[in-house]
């Protein structure tokens, strides 16, 4: 196949997903490998109503779990849609036009209105074809009531009943509960006239839906799309089609390539994508996330069963992919799979993937291989957009993120003769021999939809701190001790909660300390919970203490009038070493990751420095351990990550006496 001669620049994105309301939570949970699975809540559906563990049952389904997103703040005013509409208008259509705002703002680009096309991934049923189509049930609600000796009146009065627990038709119902509406709303609200339309292909619909884009810019119809796919529907009915497929995992949890796989659990999200050619990308000057170099696309064609997956479609979309990027699949680092957690599915994608992937590189490299699912379940629709924004930010942060509850592959696989390994933690991802990093994403749907896309970073260098929130830094300064306390009490008063949430306020709280003034204290917020409870602790450390020196708690510091000391940083010696030393501020600071890639070309030995120092998983054992014992291994390791955390205390303008 031809080489495609017009690779694609992501200049935008934003999400909705379980836990994840944005950009920013979406890579800390990522990145801190949280699992956003949960108990269904009260808003979707009752346990008590659908719940039995017998498959067989009819009408129940056996699994409670799965994916679900917060609450978000919607003004509909912001979009210029009246408030009485809202009950008539789907949430995918409600969500998908802040997403897409969100997106457009995170782009920072300037566009022609005119040239912006809205092609997004949205399967038929939406959420309020249910509640509407069974209100159309009541004649035979009543002649049953009615055969069933009711009175009329006493009829009439448990037909009221029932209806008021659907939602009832309005003028705006029709356009509210239709897909497609999802990408003309937002074309309507944000006054685009590019080309406007959605794309079905099951789980696999924001992959057809970015197909279609990429295909709208090499055309040369339109200048910028918005891309991706939405699914919001995670409710009864939803559950009851997975249950009776038999395709949802009884004990409530998604375990892509894992000897406990049983199923996958439903999720649901929205993940947005803002493309422009690259060139032009390049031109204007945009933030490029990642570089989309090549799509494959496939059917299945024939097969035993309409959702039954074959091989031979997923190897022919991932050869298309490559070849179309002009790629060799073996120099690709990371591959977010489809990965549903179904044991049938994961074993004919694997399969797929090693016959395309070849064999493990000579030196025993491998790539990683996970699927986000395990965190957020199958968000169907947008599941393909929650790889590849997750594909994306690991390009753009250089960091390879983790798969949950994968700690034990399926021994039937032969993963360790495979190129490929589980990756269950994150990991700073250092290229080889100037390498660029390279990520494959798939996303296949009922039907025999395959479809596999190849991405490229576009610059080597880390650029941005991969900073996900996790951590907040409150900080206090006064002329007196008196004075100090005050602020730190009021604070306390108003601190919101979860902290994480609120990373305003902490901002905030940074930006009023001067760390000129005689008394200061700083505390390290890991756990938002507690940050409350700790503050308060903190201040009353202060009161029980003179009004001079400086005292240290764990994630405290109090430091009173002192004269200014010289400042030395004392570094480790040989001995010191250990596997992931540094592993998460490598991961954050741009001048860390700098000094590492420069050290992972500079000892150009095998087993690289990286896979010595963050071992994949199966290697962080006693084994890699003693790997970094021998003397011309960790000499190298401790003094390339003390120059790395040198450099990432730089960061702060600390520049020491002596060292």
């Amino acid at each position: 196949m031809k080489k495609n001669h017009c690779p694609v620049a992501i200049v935008g994105m934003s999400c909705f997903f379980p836990k994840s309301s944005g950009l920013k939570a979406y890579w800390r949970l990522l990145f801190q490998g949280q699992d956003a699975i949960t108990e269904v809540p009260p808003t979707h559906w009752s346990k008590q109503d659908y719940f039995d563990p017998d498959p067989r049952t009819p009408d129940r389904v056996y699994c409670t779990r799965g994916g679900f997103i917060s609450p978000v703040d919607f003004d509909p005013s912001e979009y210029g849609i009246p408030p009485s509409s809202l009950e008539a208008t789907d949430s995918s259509q409600l969500l998908a036009l802040a997403a897409a705002k969100q997106a457009l703002r995170d782009s920072g680009v300037a566009f022609d209105r005119s040239r912006t096309s809205v092609i997004l991934g949205v399967t038929g049923t939406q959420e309020l074809v249910i509640p509407l189509s069974s209100r159309l049930g009541f004649p035979k609600w009543r002649r049953a009531l009615q055969e069933a000796g009711i009175e009329p009146e006493r009829c009439e009065q448990v037909i009221r009943t029932i209806a008021d627990s659907y939602v009832s038709w309005q003028e705006n119902s029709f356009p509210g509960l239709l897909g497609n509406v999802v990408a003309g709303r937002i074309s309507n609200r944000l006054d685009l006239g590019g080309t406007n339309c959605v794309v079905d292909a099951a789980c696999a619909s924001s992959f057809a839906a970015v197909h279609l884009s990429l295909l709208e810019l090499a055309s040369g119809r339109s200048d910028t799309v918005i891309t991706g796919g939405v699914d919001t529907l995670n409710d009864i009915f939803m559950h009851m089609c997975f249950a009776k497929t038999q395709i949802l995992s009884p004990t409530g949890d998604a375990r892509p390539f894992s000897k406990n796989a049983d199923g996958t659990v439903l999720g649901e999200g929205i993940g947005m994508l803002v493309l422009k050619r690259l060139p032009d990308a390049e031109r204007d000057g945009n933030r490029i996330y990642a570089v989309i170099k090549g799509i494959g696309s496939s059917s299945d064609g024939r097969s035993q069963s309409i959702y039954a997956p074959r091989i031979e479609g997923q190897v022919k979309a991932l050869e298309t992919a490559y070849a179309a990027a002009g790629i060799d699949p073996a120099t690709v680092g990371l591959v977010e799979a489809h990965g549903t957690g179904t044991r049938v599915g994961d074993k004919v994608e694997f399969q797929a993937l090693c016959q395309v992937m070849g064999q493990p590189a000579a030196n025993g490299s491998r790539r990683a291989l996970g699927s986000v699912k395990s965190m957020i379940g199958h968000a169907k629709a947008a599941a393909g957009a929650a790889g590849l924004v997750k594909a994306a930010l690991a390009v753009y942060h250089k960091v390879l993120p983790p798969t949950l509850k994968a700690d034990e592959p399926d021994a039937s696989l032969g993963l360790d003769a495979s190129p490929f390994y589980l990756n269950t933690r994150s990991r700073p991802w250092l290229a080889p021999n100037g390498q660029p990093r390279r990520a494959g994403v798939s996303a296949f749907g009922f039907g025999g939809s395959n479809f596999h896309i190849v991405l490229e970073e576009h610059r080597p260098e880390k650029t941005d701190f991969a900073w996900d929130g996790s951590v907040q830094i409150l900080a206090f300064s006064a002329e007196r001790r008196e004075e100090l306390l005050e602020s730190v009490d009021a604070f306390t008063r108003q601190l919101p909660e979860p902290l994480s949430e609120s990373a305003w306020a902490a901002a905030q709280c940074r930006s009023r300390f001067d760390a000129g003034r005689p008394f200061r204290l700083l505390l390290v917020v890991e756990q938002p919970d507690r940050a409350g409870a700790e503050l308060r602790k903190a201040a009353d450390t202060v009161k029980s203490r003179g009004p001079q020196g400086f005292f240290k708690m764990p994630n405290c510091f109090f430091g009173g009038p002192a004269e200014r000391g010289r400042l030395a940083f004392l570094f480790p010696g040989q001995g010191s070493q250990y596997t992931d030393m540094g592993r998460d501020l490598v991961c954050l600071f741009p001048a860390a990751m700098a000094v590492m890639q420069k050290a992972e070309r500079r000892l150009s030995s095998e087993p690289r420095l990286s896979e010595l120092i963050y071992p994949a998983q199966g290697r962080q054992t006693e084994e890699a351990e003693n790997a970094l014992q021998a003397t011309d291994k960790a000499q190298p390791a401790i003094g390339a990550v003390s120059l790395a955390l040198l450099k990432a205390l730089a960061e702060f303008g600390l520049e020491p006496d002596a060292m």
